[in-house]
């Protein structure tokens, strides 16, 4: 009992901190959630006086107000808080550290470029989605090299490519998930999780794996300090 009421106001500092920063976005936010939240339970409540039940109807209609406006600010407040971080480095990882289930996602990329271009993957029913943020002319070479290096062990797993921008043929930040979600079905729970498996085994493989040795190549260089043996 103590620690549900120490909880509880941590809980309302959280949705006041959400409210407010999502109003510096979205401006309207009050207007929109009182107006949702008369209007439902405004309907229930005459209609309570159709059928006779107002005290009734009202209680319903004031629960259902409470779950709309609720409903309606977590997607306003998820809208500004992508608003916020598109074009940012590190917001798809965000992203894809809420996804739903079905998918599982590593928010640490597996490719990136010192101007903090990124690729990162997602393994779910739909197959492999590689999900690149940056520049595209920086981007596209990481997930065509990604491909190449995964075909080595799931060349019949299907996989997505998905550029996370404004530009033609790229999907913005706030719709990277439902565009996930509306992937089509193509493989397996097992195979999901055989997947996984196999792209995991490479990637500690790849991480292991010695440094190449025997002659230079015809033309390269020594660096500094090292001697010809």
């Amino acid at each position: 009992m103590a620690r549900e009421k120490s909880d509880t106001p941590g809980r309302l500092a959280q949705i006041r901190q959400a409210y407010i920063m999502t109003k510096q976005i979205d401006t309207k936010i009050g207007l929109i959630l009182g107006g949702i939240g008369l209007l439902t339970f405004g309907v229930f409540l005459a209609i309570g006086f159709l059928v006779g039940h107002p005290i009734y109807l009202g209680i319903l209609g004031f629960i259902v107000a409470v779950l709309a406006v609720a409903i309606v600010f977590g997607r306003r407040a998820e809208r500004a808080a992508f608003g916020q971080m598109e074009g940012q480095p590190g917001a798809a990882a965000a992203v894809l550290n809420n996804l739903r289930r079905g998918w599982t996602a590593n928010p640490t990329p597996v490719a990136v470029t010192r101007s903090q271009d990124a690729v990162y993957r997602a393994v779910g029913r739909a197959g492999i989605a590689l999900i690149g943020e940056g520049n595209p002319n920086r981007v596209r070479p990481l997930l065509a090299a990604e491909k190449k290096k995964m075909a080595r062990v799931v060349a019949d797993v299907p996989v997505h490519d998905i550029m996370v921008g404004d530009g033609e043929g790229e999907v913005p930040l706030k719709k990277l998930q439902i565009t996930l979600m509306r992937l089509p079905r193509a493989i397996t729970g097992a195979q999901v999780t055989e997947t996984n498996d196999r792209l995991r085994a490479l990637g500690d493989l790849l991480s292991r794996a010695p440094i190449p040795k025997g002659p230079m190549p015809k033309g390269a260089r020594m660096p500094k300090g090292g001697q010809a043996r």
